[in-house]
C-alpha cells in the first residue's frame, strides 16, 4: 500500500523504540511509593498517555504535581539501566527522511523523551512533548501542533502509532494513520494501514512529496 504525504509524525515509545521494561519497573516503584494498590494500578492504561493524566486517575488532585515530578525523575534516572531499545526498521526509515518531513510526537515529557531517544541514537529535528501541549492524546492537539510547526496541512500528514489513543488523535486531526502491532493486537487498532513495525515501511522523496510504502 502506498501513501503520499508531506510529513510523517511518529509516536516515540512503542513506535520508534521500546522502553516498556523501564516503564513498568519505574511505574511499579512509583505506585508502591504512593500507596496505590496493585488492583488500582492494573486498571489504569499506562501506554500512550501523559504522566499527569495517569497520576490524576490514581491520586487526589493536590498530590498530582509532585507525583508527576517523581515519575519523571525515576524514569530519567532509569534510562542508563537498560530496558530501552530501538525497534526494527526505525533507523533505516528515519535516515531516509529529510529533516523538514518528520517529527516525533510523544506523551512523555521533553526531558524523558530526549533521554530515551539519545540512548538509542535517534536525533529528531522536531520533538513535540507533553510539556508543549494542554491536551494529550487522544486529543489531536499534539499532532496538530507538529503539523503547524512543520508548515504542513494536517491532511498531508501520516501518523505512526502503536496505541489506540494516538491513532484516535491522528484520525480526529484529519490525518492518515499507520498502526504498529508492537504493543497491541491488530484488532485493537483502528487505522488506514496496520503493519508489524517500521521494518514494513519505506519512504522515498518525490516531486509530489514523500511516497510511503507499507507492506501489509
Amino acid at each position: 500500500m502506498k501513501i503520499t504525504a508531506d510529513a510523517l509524525l511518529f509516536d516515540n515509545d512503542g513506535t520508534l523504540l521500546s522502553s516498556m521494561e523501564s516503564v513498568y519497573r519505574c511505574w511499579t516503584r512509583w505506585a508502591e511509593e504512593y500507596g496505590i494498590t496493585a488492583e488500582a494500578f492494573a486498571a489504569v492504561e499506562l501506554h500512550g498517555r501523559p504522566a499527569a493524566e495517569i497520576a490524576a486517575d490514581l491520586l487526589p488532585a493536590e498530590k498530582v504535581a509532585d507525583a508527576v515530578k517523581r515519575i519523571e525523575e525515576l524514569e530519567v534516572e532509569d534510562v542508563p539501566n537498560g530496558g530501552t531499545h530501538v525497534l526494527p526498521g526505525t533507523l533505516d526509515l528515519l535516515t531516509s527522511l529529510p529533516d523538514e518531513n518528520w517529527a516525533v510526537v510523544t506523551s512523555a515529557t521533553r526531558r524523558l523523551a530526549e533521554a530515551r531517544l539519545a540512548a538509542v541514537g535517534i536525533r529528531t529535528p522536531l520533538l513535540i512533548a507533553a510539556d508543549d501541549i494542554t491536551h494529550g492524546k487522544p486529543n489531536p492537539e499534539p499532532f496538530l501542533l507538529a503539523a503547524g510547526k512543520l508548515g504542513v496541512d494536517p491532511e498531508r500528514c501520516v501518523v505512526f502509532e502503536d496505541a489506540p489513543a494516538g491513532l484516535t488523535a491522528g484520525r480526529v486531526g484529519g490525518m492518515k494513520t499507520v498502526a504498529l502491532t508492537t504493543t497491541h493486537e491488530a484488532d485493537e487498532l483502528s487505522a488506514d494501514v496496520v503493519v508489524k513495525d517500521l521494518s514494513a515501511v519505506s519512504a522515498q522523496v518525490t516531486d509530489a512529496g514523500v511516497e510511503i510504502t507499507a507492506a501489509v
